[in-house]
């Protein structure tokens, strides 16, 4: 195990290096994020699931410089210029952009200006002068004259050229000038001529310059997808004068040249090496790292909207009525039973122009009635307002509650073959429908069966780098999954293959084994299932849960790997295992310190004393209804200075937009959250909050709406 790699993941952790070599010994193994941040937390000095993602993410990354180092050694090698220092160099490098520098000036490029030089033989020339030893260059230099060189000027030429791309390609001076480059340097935006009105959206940076390391990552993507398009020109400045100093100052090192002829041709050979190699180079290269950064944050943005997504507060499993509003095409309304399973489904018209709305008023009473709905779901698209005041305006024969559901992602669930295939029957609108319901009843379950990226959440999610953003995400889906636990006899297939160690195929298999012979009544059964040997078993265990099981503790985050020393406790104890389960006079009355061994430690034991006071406990939060202003229906009825309830939709890096109840999302930016410099809205604002808001701005012509936060 590289010890520089783990002592660096270490660092940016700010964790022990025992702690990374055994989490990564554990992810070699086979071992989940989830299976090692719950269950082998002495190993791991209680590393959580984010802490152990990044060392995953990392350790990966450094699998990759691995690879590249071969490459790199093996190029050199066949040039047969590899040294010990150089080969000690490459082995101790943990940057990519440190090893590729190193690779540079070793790299098989076409034909440049110093490749001619040095095939009209001129580098003796050239390190005669970076010797810093020749007083008269122009009369040393009358000695490379030939057929293909003229003069000594020529021949000077020619040694500067080979001078500049050794300056381009030192790894110092490169490392330097990047690092001033990425501190120091300013994006410049211009709008390109003639794309004004192509470019409208990007009319803010039409003429726009700012501090690359201070540049908020939404700013950094769009000048960047910008430039992508042809609207705007993106160029990276810095003070020249500073650059060719850090040139001249690694180049000379302390050591001075013989003569002042030497040195006016150093510095013609560095003026022409920053600007002709190192500055579109270290440009370039300062642009991708804030490209980089900006990913980064956009993801962890997005990644973090994604999880309060998720674990969202579901209803539970109660009988569903859900609608899927419209206007001109009708209300589509289907029945679900608490398991989720679709019983009925109609459309009504109760909105212009149709107007049934008598016959749309019988038909949801019926309904309600007749499937003993204890619950309605609208979707929070079009109509959805007037969805909701006409529901709220029925009378029911039971107390019925009503909620707003968001609606991302459903019509591509709906079109999706993951919908056809649980619904081939039914078509698209039906589907939606659905999968409005059940997202209420279990926002987790539905939600894993749509892309991410389909939600309507976090910044520039197609702009960031997708490799990247799609691992991230996968990692939050089964941090949230597992957290929460799977019911291992009611789960779909979807949500199954997020649990540890499973994946599609294995989840398949689950659902056939259940499909033959009936509900699991055990763990321990699992290991009948197709494929699902020992390990994966070891894995996947804990996070499955089966209500009702002979073993109570099989519906208990408990791992199976535990329940001797559970039944030594309860032997211990006096009582039967049922008896000391949801006791907390017994459970508190254990001495946990007397089952400290080699193999189980203090978090394990606190984590298995949680789990018997509250066996199996979700936790989520359980949904509540929520009241939008009545007075206003569209953009035209909000004025300045109204303050009215709404729900956060979506977070980013500069602001939250928030549902008030109309078509438009209002902006709270987030210098309108807090009466205190903050620096992300995630600090006081979460993805569904509830929150009061003040308008402090209306553009009917744009659609925008700004709030500020009323605290």
């Amino acid at each position: 195990m590289n010890k520089l790699y783990v002592e660096s993941i270490a660092g940016k952790l700010d964790v022990r290096s025992w702690q990374i070599e055994n989490c990564v010994e554990l992810l070699e193994e086979g071992a989940t994020v989830p299976f090692i941040s719950r269950y082998r937390k002495e190993k791991t000095g209680s590393l959580d699931d984010v802490q152990v993602a990044e060392v995953k993410f990392d350790w990966e990354k450094f699998n990759e410089l691995d690879k590249r180092k071969e490459v790199v050694i093996k190029s050199i090698t066949d040039q047969e210029k590899m040294t010990p220092e150089l080969q000690k160099q490459i082995e101790n490098s943990i940057d990519p952009q440190e090893l590729e520098d190193i690779y540079l000036p070793f790299r098989p490029k076409r034909k440049t200006r110093a490749s001619v030089a040095k095939e009209n033989k001129l580098e003796p020339l050239a390190l005669k002068m970076m010797s810093f030893d020749l007083p008269e260059p122009e009369e040393f230099a009358k000695k490379f004259v030939n057929e293909k060189v003229p003069d000594a000027q020529a021949a000077l030429q020619g040694a500067r050229d080979i001078i500049a791309e050794n300056i381009s390609e030192s790894k110092d001076i490169r490392q330097e000038l990047r690092k001033y480059y990425c501190k120091s340097g300013v994006i410049k935006a211009k709008v390109v001529k003639g794309k004004e009105e192509e470019g409208a959206n990007y009319e803010n940076y039409f003429d726009f310059s700012g501090d690359i390391a201070g540049m908020p990552s939404h700013r950094v993507l769009a000048i960047l997808r910008a430039a992508e398009e042809g609207v705007l020109s993106a160029k990276v400045s810095v003070d020249e004068n500073i650059a060719k100093k850090i040139i001249s100052h690694k180049l000379f090192n302390g050591r001075r040249c013989t003569s002042h002829q030497l040195y006016e041709q150093f510095e013609i050979a560095e003026g022409d090496a920053y600007k002709r190699l190192l500055h579109p180079s270290i440009e370039n290269e300062a642009l991708h790292i804030a490209k980089e950064k900006a990913d980064l944050d956009s993801v962890k943005v997005f990644g973090e909207n994604l999880r309060q997504l998720l674990l969202a507060p579901p209803v539970g499993q109660k009988s569903t009525l859900a609608l899927d509003p419209g206007f001109r095409t009708g209300c589509k309304v289907v029945c679900l039973d608490a398991q989720g399973r679709l019983l009925a489904h109609d459309v009504i018209f109760p909105h212009p122009p149709v107007n049934q709305k008598i016959d749309a008023m019988k038909k949801v009473t019926e309904l309600v009635d007749k499937y003993k709905i204890e619950v309605v779901a609208i979707g929070n698209g079009t109509a959805a307002r007037e969805t909701e005041a006409f529901i709220k305006r029925l009378s029911f024969s039971h107390p019925v509650k009503v909620f707003s559901v968001s609606e991302d992602g459903a019509s591509i669930y709906s079109a999706s073959a993951v919908a056809r295939e649980e619904f081939p029957e039914y078509d698209v609108t039906v589907r939606g429908a659905v999968s409005i319901g059940r997202r209420l009843m279990d926002p987790l379950a539905e939600l894993v069966k749509i892309d991410p990226k389909s939600l309507g959440i976090g910044q520039y999610q197609h702009d960031v780098d997708q490799t990247l953003l799609k691992e991230k995400l996968d990692d939050v889906v089964e941090s949230c999954v597992n957290s929460v636990g799977v019911n291992l006899n009611t789960a779909s297939k979807h949500l199954l293959s997020y649990v540890s160690g499973v994946g599609p195929a294995i989840a398949q298999n689950i659902v056939d084994y259940r499909n033959e012979n009936g509900p699991f009544s055990s763990r321990q059964q699992l290991l009948k299932v197709k494929r699902l040997g020992v390990k994966v078993f070891e894995q996947a265990a804990g996070f499955l849960r089966i209500p009702g099981a002979s073993n109570e503790l099989d519906n208990t985050a408990v791992h199976p790997e535990r329940y001797a020393l559970v039944a030594q406790m309860a032997g211990d104890m006096s009582v039967p295992l049922q008896e000391l389960i949801s006791n907390p006079i017994k459970v508190n009355a254990i001495d946990i310190n007397k089952y400290v061994n080699n193999a189980v430690g203090l978090p394990t034991l606190k984590d298995i004393i949680r789990e018997l006071l509250r066996p199996g406990r979700d936790p989520r939060e359980s949904a509540k209804e929520f009241e939008f202003s009545q007075e206003i229906s569209t953009i035209e009825d909000v004025k300045e200075e109204m303050e009215l309830p709404g729900i956060v939709t979506n977070i980013t890096n500069f602001g939250a937009f928030v549902d008030i109840g109309i078509k438009q999302n209002g902006l709270i930016h987030i210098s309108n959250m807090a009466d205190h410099f903050i620096k992300s809205p995630t600090e006081v604002l979460k993805l569904h909050q509830n929150v009061k808001v003040r308008v402090i701005g209306v553009d009917l012509q744009r659609g925008r709406i700004q709030l500020k936060l009323l605290q």
